[in-house]
């Protein structure tokens, strides 16, 4: 029989060649693949990438060492100036299990949020290279704490990246969970030994992310290989919204008639749009995302239709409320006291109780803000949202129904407040 655990456990040997050169153009560029001293049973050998995607799968990571394909205001970082492409041994305190794609890509995917939060202690959750939780706060403990408690389930093997140096506090957290990897800028006192208490948690330190501001409107080339061996080349994606002054009125017309949002946004909301939409910018497309007081309360990612995320959302903002409700009353996952009532082990009156505490609560969507990576192009994702006590909501606007949107929200009582970005967020 197949031992499957092994095949999780096996660093591959990989047939990439250790320096690629491209031209483009009269531009060359030059790349090294990036290979890490790991001891395998008594010898040190050097290894690239644990596996790409699935076990199986050779990957490799390479880092720009010369040149910089420049196209228009569209470039790489300077040699020298990389984040995950340049990790090396010093970087990677605790190795853990080798490093694999997922690994990187997830620790990638959180910088490109971070980059967008840096005011404030934040704490960056990733899992598949989707955010689970995202918080920020005063403290960078307090950060990590909502991040974790904000999708306790999802959080489960993912990548955690924070934008402050990890204190003792933090790192005591982090030793409850089963994290697959943490990010840092750097790591205080005690934090390093307490993380190293988990053998298989990989422990990275970028010290760039410190610098993450300076990235918020950089533009790089995005490669994206077709299975016909062509690829498509695109500039990565920014954001024009730096504070709440750069949000639009929710206003259109149609056929003749003026429609405008009738209650603007309150401080508060003004401050979750921001972070929503920080947040948005590291979401896979089609998504809606519900936030409350800088911490994520819902995420749907990936969906066909927009009202379909919309409700995915709320479904998982309700799935995520029980569960933390049942693991501070009773110390197991929901579904666990829902197996043990099902086996007479347990009273379904405590299923009922937390229930009720989640539908009384609106699982903490009641005044939470809407996110939406692109536009509405009907009011049922709209209606969908206001019925779950929802009072903001920021989109992109532009379609030709936005006059539906404008009224489902000043027909709501209380009176729901929308604003514009001007352009989407997509990201596939």
């Amino acid at each position: 029989m197949k031992d499957l655990k092994k095949a999780y456990k096996t660093v591959l040997d990989d047939h990439f060649p250790n320096d690629i050169t491209i031209s483009f153009g009269d531009q060359k560029l030059v790349y090294r693949k990036r290979l890490w001293k790991i001891d395998d049973s008594g010898e040190v050998i050097e290894k690239g990438l644990r596996y790409g995607e699935n076990p199986g799968q050779e990957a490799a990571l390479y880092e720009l060492i010369n040149g910089n394909l420049q196209l228009g205001g569209c470039q790489f970082l300077e040699p020298g100036n990389s984040l995950v492409s340049g990790l090396d041994e010093s970087m990677l305190i605790q190795f853990g299990k080798h490093p694999g794609k997922i690994n990187l890509t997830d620790i990638d995917n959180s910088l490109n949020i971070l980059k967008y939060l840096m005011d404030k202690p934040a704490s960056v959750i990733v899992k598949h290279n989707n955010p689970c939780g995202v918080a920020v706060a005063d403290s960078i403990s307090d950060a990590f704490s909502k991040s974790l408690r904000a999708d306790r389930i999802a959080a489960f093997g993912g990548c955690v990246a924070l934008n402050r140096v990890c204190d003792r506090e933090t790192a005591e957290l982090i030793s409850h969970q089963y994290l697959e990897v943490v990010v840092a800028p750097d790591y205080d006192g005690s934090a390093v030994e307490i993380l190293k208490a988990k053998k298989n948690l990989r422990i990275v330190k970028i010290p760039r992310i410190d610098r993450l501001v300076q990235f918020k409107d950089r533009v790089f080339p995005e490669f994206k290989s077709l299975i016909d061996g062509g690829f498509i080349i695109q500039q990565s994606s920014t954001t024009s919204i730096k504070s709440k002054e750069d949000f639009i009125k929710a206003t259109c017309e149609y056929k003749g008639t003026s429609y405008s949002i009738d209650r603007m946004p309150t401080e508060k909301e003004y401050e979750d749009m921001l972070f929503g939409w920080y947040v948005e910018q590291g979401v896979t497309s089609n998504s809606v995302i519900y936030v409350k007081d800088g911490v994520t309360v819902g995420i749907g990612t990936g969906e066909q239709d927009r009202v379909g995320v919309a409700e995915i959302a709320i479904y998982k903002a309700y799935t995520k409320y029980s569960d933390l409700i049942c693991f501070d009353k009773y110390g197991i996952s929901f579904k666990e006291l829902e197996l043990a009532v099902k086996k007479g082990e347990r009273s379904e009156s405590e299923i009922i109780e937390i229930d009720e505490i989640t539908n009384e609560n609106m699982a903490g969507l009641k005044g939470a803000t809407a996110i939406s990576d692109a536009f509405f192009p009907f009011r049922d994702g709209v209606d969908t949202i206001i019925e779950q006590g929802i009072t903001a909501i920021l989109q992109p606007g532009g379609s030709i129904r936005d006059f539906e949107s404008i009224v489902a929200c000043n027909e709501a009582e209380p009176k729901v407040t929308m604003m514009y970005t001007g352009h989407r967020a997509f990201k596939h």
